[in-house]
Order: structure tokens, then C-alpha cells, then sequence
């Protein structure tokens, strides 16, 4: 069956007037949830590999959420969790879920410092940036904990944080004479992890945001590997 025909574009809503979801545009964050989904059943054999070719081309080439709803609704994964909304993260970590001291130190004193790519979140981790600058991309970082705590000090620096878009973030710092900016966000997902940003930026820059179209693939350090066992079966 060709799912390309019955992914039609939306009607426009109405001047004036809202859009529903299923109308509206679909990001890149959106086509890999789905991906995600094709490829678990297809590892799961819920699809041949043929149809897992057909629906990923369809997904790429899908412009609103509804099209690429069409793509995964005969499967398990697309009606989990939809009759229970996740509860919105606290403001401050849990007690005791985060200890006191820093589990990792990223510092830059007159240079820059950068944690990115494939790395482990540590529970705690202090960033200090002094006459330099500090980069933490935790967009495709494995995430053993659920809370993550960041305390960014920039003093004449700047400490730049960087989150998956299906996460939570949460910010409580200021500025003397500087900038502290977090760009609060809430994960659908009821266990996705929740990173806190606070600290301080004297005559510097702090600022912590999502990365567009990147989500955390393994919540809580969940590894694909019954995913990548289904998928050599079928080279």
C-alpha cells in the first residue's frame, strides 16, 4: 500500500483561527520521533524492510504533523502514553536526586572548554568561564539520570548550553552587569530528563536553549541495541 497517497496536505485553517496539530508544520524534530518509531518495528518485525523504505521516504518528504501521523498509526508506539499527559518538571531538582558537589568541572580560563558529541551527562556539573568561554552540547549526550544540574559561572566569559528539544529545562541565575538567559522548556515524555541552569554571569553571558532538531534517542541511557540486532537480521 502506498501511504505517500493518503498523506494529503491540509486544508489552510481559517483566517483568524487556530490550526489544529494535524496542520501543523512538521519540524525535524517530528520526522525523527517517527523515524525512531519506523525503526523499532521494523527491528521488532512489525514491518518488512520494504515497508520500512517506503515509510521513511514518506516521512521525509511529509510537511505537516498529520501527514506523518498517517505513517506509524497502525502501529503500538504511536497510541502509547497519548491518554495520560506528563506532569510538568519542578522548578528545582528533587532533594537528594543531585548531590551538593559537582560530579565534573568545566573550566576555561582565558581559553574555551567544550563537552559535546556522544559523552555520559554527569548529575552535577560546574562550568566556570573566566575572560573565556564554555560550550555544553548535551544534544546527543546519554543520559543516565534523569535530573541534570548545571551551575554556570561566566565572569567577562560566556557559558553556552545546549539541550535535545524532547528534554525539559528549567533556569534560576542572574546577571551583574551581564546576561542570564534560559529559554524554558517542557518534554511531553513523562520521563524525560529535566536539566536545571543556574549560576551567575558578571559582565559576562550565560544562556542555555534547545538545539533545533535534535532529541535525546535513549531516555535514562536506554541503548538501542535490540534495535540495531533486528536491523542486521535484514541486511
Amino acid at each position: 500500500m502506498d501511504l505517500q497517497k493518503h498523506a494529503r496536505p491540509q486544508d489552510a485553517a481559517p483566517r483568524g483561527t487556530a490550526p489544529r496539530v494535524s496542520e501543523m508544520r512538521a519540524s525535524d524534530a517530528d520526522r525523527d520521533r517517527i523515524t525512531d518509531m519506523l525503526r523499532d518495528a521494523l527491528a521488532e518485525g512489525r514491518l518488512t524492510a520494504e515497508e520500512h523504505a517506503e515509510r521513511v521516504e514518506g516521512v521525509l518528504a511529509a510537511r505537516t504533523v498529520g501527514e506523518l501521523d498517517v505513517f506509524v498509526r497502525d502501529l503500538p508506539a504511536a497510541h502509547a502514553g497519548r491518554d495520560t499527559a506528563a506532569a510538568p518538571a519542578p522548578d528545582r531538582p528533587i532533594a537528594g536526586a543531585v548531590p551538593g558537589a559537582p560530579d565534573e568541572n568545566v573550566v576555561a580560563v582565558f581559553s574555551s572548554a567544550v563537552r559535546k558529541g556522544r559523552w555520559r551527562a554527569s548529575r552535577r556539573i560546574h562550568a566556570y568561564a573566566v575572560f573565556g568561554s564554555v560550550e555544553i552540547d548535551l544534544s546527543e549526550a546519554v543520559f543516565a539520570h534523569q535530573q541534570v544540574v548545571i551551575k554556570a559561572f561566566a565572569v567577562f566569559g560566556s557559558v553556552e548550553v545546549r539541550v535535545p528539544e524532547n528534554v525539559s529545562l528549567r533556569g534560576a541565575g542572574g546577571g551583574v552587569l551581564g546576561n542570564f538567559e534560559v529559554h524554558a522548556l517542557d518534554s511531553a515524555e513523562a520521563e524525560a530528563p529535566v536539566i536545571y541552569v543556574d549560576g551567575w554571569a558578571v559582565l559576562g553571558s550565560v544562556e542555555a536553549r534547545p538545539k533545533r532538531g535534535r532529541i535525546v534517542a535513549d531516555l535514562l541511557d536506554r541503548v538501542h541495541r535490540k534495535v540495531d540486532k533486528g536491523l542486521r537480521k535484514h541486511v
